[in-house]
């Protein structure tokens, strides 16, 4: 009988402090400023259309859906964690996705191969180097999109161009919710700048050939 109480005991204890624990709370980067986007006049019809089969890495330690910042005041070389909340996915899905959704809204000379049979213009590789929230004083931070983009032609397995991205945006609250929604924000202006810059490239005449 002892052992039974004990275990009940144990058993509300464990449910009220189940009960007593936040709420999980989930990000992913929202749907941005795409709206503006969607309307984007299409192409002349002359006008080629190049497809590109995108690719994006991470370093080990963006690979999880935590949402993360470091305290450049204090000790910068310090990745720490929000507890309690959360990405959707891990950095890298997130931004890929955000990266095709600006190309799709766009709907100019850059479109994201369908699928592995499909053959594609071009190879894009994307590595994303640094996504997170960083405080410059306790109450002050700005967050961090840094990427690199090279751009391959996969029949002749030559590096057609690369180039380095770094976008940052100031965070409005010192928090995970400040942190998920100025990584958007930076994560959009990214997308705008890589879609640019891979448009610049594409219509590049030397590249026609």
């Amino acid at each position: 009988m002892k052992n039974l109480l004990i275990l009940a005991v144990v058993l509300v204890s464990g449910c009220a402090a189940l009960r007593s624990q936040p709420p999980l709370s989930v990000y992913d980067l929202g749907t941005g400023s795409l709206q503006e986007h969607a309307a984007a006049p299409e192409p002349e019809p002359s006008a080629p259309r190049r497809s590109v089969r995108m690719t994006i890495t991470a370093p080990v330690w963006l690979d999880s859906p935590a949402i993360r910042y470091r305290l450049a005041y204090h000790d910068p070389a310090r990745i720490h964690v929000y507890s309690g909340s959360r990405w959707a996915g891990t950095p890298a899905a997130l931004l890929a996705q955000r990266v095709k959704d600006r190309i799709a809204a766009a709907g100019r000379e850059v479109t994201i191969a369908p699928g592995e049979g499909v053959r594609a213009d071009y190879a894009l590789h994307l590595e994303l180097e640094e996504f997170s929230q960083v405080f410059d004083s306790p109450r002050g931070s700005h967050v961090v999109v840094k990427l690199h983009a090279s751009l391959v032609r996969p029949g002749q397995r030559t590096l057609a161009a690369q180039r380095g991205f770094n976008v940052e945006q100031p965070a409005q609250e010192a928090s995970a919710a400040g942190a998920a929604h100025a990584l958007a924000a930076a994560s959009d202006r990214a997308a705008g700048m890589l879609l640019d810059w891979l448009e610049h490239e594409l219509s590049d005449p030397r590249d026609r050939g």
